[in-house]
């Protein structure tokens, strides 16, 4: 039998695209997040970054819708709120480009 953990939590869904700060709601299906929840929109991560994520070199996957509802007991946004917390970059324009036209010929797995 699975074993449950009680501290479970779910992804971070952050607000708002870290590069032009365009709102993602949690039901955003343009928004996309590396492995450690950066989260960017669509446009961004293929025109500007080119899969490669400015905070840690990853690459990006959409970020997954979570249930407004509760299909389940407490799993929901309602028992789980998507943050409120508004994210910027922490690199300029240029340290940007200098790191993804390094990164962007290799394979995110391979990173």
């Amino acid at each position: 039998m699975p074993t449950r953990r009680k501290d479970r939590t779910a992804l971070e869904l952050r607000p708002n695209c870290e590069m032009c700060d365009k709102d993602l709601p949690p039901n955003a299906t343009e928004a996309r997040i590396c492995s450690y929840e950066c989260t960017f929109c669509a446009r961004c991560v293929e025109d500007v970054l080119q899969n490669v994520c400015p905070n840690c070199a990853g690459g990006f996957a959409p970020r997954p819708i979570c249930p407004a509802l509760d299909r389940r007991a407490k799993v929901s946004l309602a028992y789980q709120p998507a943050s409120t917390t508004r994210r910027g970059l922490k690199y300029d324009l240029d340290d940007i480009a200098r790191q993804t036209a390094q990164t962007k010929h290799i394979a995110p797995q391979e990173r």
